[in-house]
């Protein structure tokens, strides 16, 4: 390993191919210089620089040296500044996992934001779903994760946020008899068939779907599961049945398919012995263990908390 200090004697002497203005430069003696520039050639096993009494030349050797010199020099200054914006969180990296609906509209205006305020941190993006974020996160795979859930619901040993809450909505097909006209009431929709998620994916979310079955006294016809909702919205396309998805999944505009907000009507008034049915809201946390102490995490998440949902 060669120091440091070598090098910019070097590179004092390749700029000014002249050993005293070289040695006034380093603030030094020009004897201890010459023997600097000796010992690196001895531990290269190279020539440097042809000197005579009145020149001093750098050879090819040396000549193809003095840009990595520069570039060695520039970064190891550069290390004290790096290690104090890595400190406060303002360079380093950041692993974020993220479901299908919040990539629809919040994550890249938050990404884009945050990329443009923190150039120096990397940020590596994973699209999972929340039970393979939470097995993520349990082997430190991930930094933190944005999962859908119900509203209040919070995976144990997880520091959360939330950073959207919104109504479900359903989707149909185009050619169905409640996609015109007024709202559905629950009374027509819960007798449709069901698409849906599988339980491990969103279990506190499928939870609450099922409640609104129950409450009104029926039990869901499960037509078909599947795990991404682009997935599930193509399938109600295909005329599967129809399905309870966040309404920003608006945005993914399906052919074939139109959302519809759902009215209780008379199927929201209570069966004997049960809560009156309601269509349930669902939330969007971000999500991580809450001993960590990644800077950059935490920078992260004062970002997140301070732009608009």
């Amino acid at each position: 390993m060669i120091e440091l200090r070598l090098w910019r004697q070097f590179l004092a002497v390749a700029e000014e191919l002249h050993f005293s203005r070289a040695a006034q430069r380093l603030n030094m003696t020009q004897p201890p210089l010459t023997q600097a520039i000796a010992q690196l050639e001895d531990l290269l096993g190279v020539k440097l620089f042809d000197r005579t009494r009145r020149s001093v030349q750098i050879t090819s050797a040396g000549a193809v040296l003095v840009p990595e010199a520069r570039d060695l020099l520039a970064r190891a200054r550069a290390l004290p500044l790096l290690a104090r914006a890595s400190a406060n969180g303002q360079a380093g990296r950041l692993r974020l996992a993220f479901v299908s609906t919040v990539g629809f509209a919040l994550l890249p205006q938050w990404v884009r934001a945050f990329r443009l305020q923190h150039t120096q941190v990397v940020l590596e993006l994973v699209e999972a779903t929340g039970d393979v974020q939470l097995d993520l996160l349990a082997r430190g795979d991930i930094d933190a994760g944005f999962i859908l859930h119900s509203p209040g619901f919070a995976p144990p040993g997880l520091a959360r946020v939330q950073v959207a809450s919104e109504p479900l909505v359903l989707a149909l097909p185009e050619s169905h008899v409640l996609a015109a006209g007024r709202a559905p009431t629950l009374a027509r929709v819960l007798a449709e068939p069901l698409v849906i998620f599988p339980r491990r994916i969103v279990p506190s979310l499928h939870d609450a779907v099922f409640s609104l079955y129950h409450s009104a006294g029926r039990l869901p016809q499960v037509a078909q599961e599947a795990i991404q909702m682009q997935t599930i919205v193509n399938l109600v396309s295909a005329g599967f049945g129809v399905a309870w998805v966040p309404e920003s999944v608006r945005q993914y505009q399906r052919s074939g398919v139109v959302y519809r907000r759902v009215s209780a009507g008379r199927s929201g008034r209570a069966s004997a012995g049960r809560a009156p049915a309601e269509v349930p809201d669902c939330e969007t946390s971000l999500v991580w263990p809450e001993a960590t102490r990644n800077p950059v995490l935490q920078r992260f998440v004062a970002f997140i908390g301070e732009s608009p949902g």
